[in-house]
């Protein structure tokens, strides 16, 4: 008997999703260990599709070999356009509060569990919102305890980036910046980056935008990404690494007196590649930062999700 048999008669096999508007990630535990992981395409990127139909089958090959026990989504899978509109949390919310206000469906042969988003004020008392990146916070208050004692600032890198502040282990406030679209929208259909090639990234680039950033307004900044390209000979990848650093140097600069009443070092999570430039722009400004892996929180707040779900 193979151990995948024997996991589909004990059924224990379970899938926890990361279901955002650029991709779907799912992963398959066996065992409480991640097995295989399988990805599929963004809520933003179905087109004619039905997400019921996109999870099932990204989820098939598992569900030939395996009963799969529970599957669990977070992220867009619980917006308007995804699976089912779950209703917001509001905030300050806990991991229980989050947790109760998750829905359950059925998707053909798929028994779902969909996590809620949180719904907060943000730092200029405007109604502000977010769905996945409140599983990587409890995930990462799950892999570092120490996170839900007292006023903690964790900051989210991505199309929208969060600033989120958590109090005693409780999501208090958020913060989105629109910076990750609003790069891909200037690099892409804007006059800026239309004059050389797609070159490598230059860091010498992006440390200039990060200067000029707290120097003069974002708007003034900007026509520099296209007039040094044509005259002062710079490549597209310096130009576009010029941009990335304005945009992420004037965010980071607008919340420097919010990190200054944290009163800790602000947690970075999220990609590597891009929690790094976060830092970068952190340190420039005059703030440490720890950076906590993107994956490793979603999979423990997927998994903290579970684990209360089980106990109901």
């Amino acid at each position: 008997m193979s151990g995948n048999d024997e996991v589909h008669r004990d059924g224990t096999a379970r899938v926890l999703c990361d279901w955002g508007s650029s991709r779907l990630r799912a992963f398959l535990l066996i065992g409480g260990i991640v097995a295989e992981r399988r990805d599929g395409p963004g809520i933003a990127a179905l087109g004619a599709e039905a997400p019921s139909e996109v999870l099932a089958r990204v989820l098939a090959p598992w569900r030939a070999r395996l009963r799969l026990e529970r599957t669990v989504l977070c992220g867009m899978a619980g917006s308007r356009n995804g699976l089912v509109e779950v209703p917001y949390v509001r905030a300050p919310a806990t991991l229980a509060q989050w947790r109760a206000g998750a829905a359950t469906l059925r998707a053909g042969a798929d028994a779902l569990t969909v996590l809620a988003g949180i719904q907060a004020q943000n730092f200029r008392d405007v109604a502000d919102v977010m769905r996945g990146e409140e599983t990587q916070i409890f995930g990462a208050l799950a892999l570092e305890p120490a996170l839900a004692a007292g006023r903690r600032m964790l900051v989210l890198p991505g199309t929208h980036c969060k600033w989120v502040e958590v109090r005693d282990g409780r999501i208090a406030r958020l913060q989105t910046y629109f910076t990750g679209e609003l790069f891909e929208l200037l690099s892409t259909r804007s006059s800026l980056l239309r004059v050389g090639g797609a070159d490598e990234p230059d860091e010498d680039g992006f440390e200039v935008g990060l200067r000029n950033a707290a120097r003069f307004d974002l708007a003034a900044n900007l026509f520099e990404t296209r007039s040094a390209q044509l005259i002062e000979g710079r490549s597209a990848g310096w130009a576009r690494s010029l941009l990335s650093g304005l945009l992420i140097g004037a965010e980071v600069h607008s919340m420097r007196t919010h990190l200054q009443v944290s009163g800790s070092l602000p947690t970075l999570i999220g990609d590597p590649a891009l929690t790094a430039r976060y830092a970068r722009a952190l340190a420039s400004f005059g703030a440490d930062a720890r950076v906590l892996d993107g994956d490793s929180c979603v999979l423990a707040g997927l998994g903290a999700a579970v684990a209360g779900l089980t106990q109901r």
